[in-house]
């Protein structure tokens, strides 16, 4: 192997010299273009190791019109969701050679959604995804046209845009039947706030399994994703129920908490099933029986769906991942007499 002319950096034409191929054949390695022989593909990439070689994203990106750059708009960063997302979407582009700028929607609004999409479309992007919790931005998003290969995380299909998403209502239904299943007749639900996307869908299959199991409907109560309004309906709440299934695992804490200052005791006396499946959930006292939200797949999928569209391959419209029902030691079966 001839090494690099010494003192000077390799470029792209060495590389295909060395590698017996076309410049163009290079960059097509690069940009990871699926029609590469496999045996080709790593004939160039064993002359880029040997050369040391780093491909400049300036070049690149004037070589494919190109800026080998997503752009994420994300609201309520703050939340574990949307911020589990952007972070296993920023995961997946980089391992495909691509950055991420994301820019998040301000509570206050004073930066909207239409701000971020004017900016990430001005500072250049190849695809873009949107993390939204709320209709409203969807809806902007309509009226915009971008001509930008986009996807939207969210359970239920769009006809305009690329959809992926942990399937809501599935992961609804895990909670739901595992109490049902353990016996639980009188089940509340502590949803986050209803103009959510995802807090509907959750809401929304909870009122039909307890249809389903022929069980007595209930008012929902609408929390705030936060560990406080958990506790605040925990202090407050008449028990006259034997289970609760919490939209997220922060009011399932701040809930236990409650109860626990009240005397009341989970499992014993009421069980508790949260969703996400944070981290910290297997320390909760008890341990927390939860809904596992797979973001890692989320953020490959998503990253995925759009890099396939530039590439001009077979594309689903539409991706929903399984989620993952957690058993620990925070539900059990009702008590009896």
């Amino acid at each position: 192997m001839t090494a690099a002319i010494e003192g000077r950096k390799p470029n792209i034409r060495q590389v295909a010299v060395l590698a017996g191929v076309s410049h163009m054949t290079v960059s097509r390695v690069l940009n990871e273009h699926p029609s590469i022989a496999s045996a080709t593909r790593e004939r160039v990439l064993e002359v880029m190791r040997e050369l040391n070689f780093r491909p400049n994203s300036a070049a690149r990106a004037l070589a494919t019109r190109r800026t080998n750059r997503l752009g994420v708009v994300v609201d309520n960063i703050n939340e574990y969701g949307p911020a589990s997302t952007v972070r296993a979407i920023e995961h997946a582009a980089q391992d495909r050679g691509f950055t991420v700028s994301s820019i998040a929607v301000s509570t206050d609004r004073s930066i909207t959604a239409h701000d971020a999409l004017v900016s990430l479309v001005g500072i250049g992007i190849d695809g873009l995804c949107l993390i939204t919790p709320r209709t409203s931005s969807i809806d902007l998003l309509r009226e915009v046209s971008t001509g930008i290969p986009t996807l939207v995380v969210k359970s239920e299909p769009e006809e305009d845009f690329f959809t992926a998403s942990v399937d809501q209502r599935r992961g609804a239904a895990l909670a739901s039947q595992h109490l049902i299943q353990l016996g639980h007749r009188e089940i509340v639900h502590l949803s986050g706030p209803l103009d959510w996307l995802d807090a509907r869908e959750r809401e929304q299959e909870w009122h039909e399994q307890l249809a389903s199991a022929g069980l007595p409907a209930r008012a929902t109560v609408v929390g705030d994703w936060t560990s406080d309004s958990g506790f605040a309906f925990g202090r407050s709440v008449d028990v006259d129920f034997t289970a609760v299934f919490a939209a997220n695992d922060q009011m399932a804490l701040g809930l236990i908490h409650a109860f626990h200052e009240r005397g009341i005791r989970v499992p014993d006396d009421v069980s508790v099933i949260g969703f996400d499946d944070v981290p910290d959930a297997r320390h909760f006292l008890p341990p927390l029986t939860t809904v596992r939200q797979d973001f890692r797949a989320l953020g490959s999928v998503s990253v995925a769906t759009l890099l396939a569209e530039l590439e001009g391959g077979e594309v689903p419209r539409r991706t929903l991942l399984e989620p993952e029902l957690v058993v620990r030691a925070s539900t059990a079966p009702p008590r009896t007499g």
